[in-house]
């Protein structure tokens, strides 16, 4: 039987993340992971500039 792998599973919203460019809370979670377990990728619609959001 396998346990939990926190690797596979996300936490938090799927968008609307404020972007840190243009303050837009038009975003998109591209990934919902980043480089480690408390970052996710995210796309701002309005500047198009992606940026990691901490969890």
């Amino acid at each position: 039987m396998r346990g939990f792998d926190p690797s596979v599973s996300t936490s938090g919203e799927e968008s609307g993340a404020e972007c840190p460019y243009c303050g837009s809370t038009e975003t998109e979670r591209e990934h919902p992971k980043g480089p480690s377990l408390c970052r996710s990728m995210h796309f701002c619609t309005a500047c198009e500039q992606p940026f990691e959001k901490f969890e």
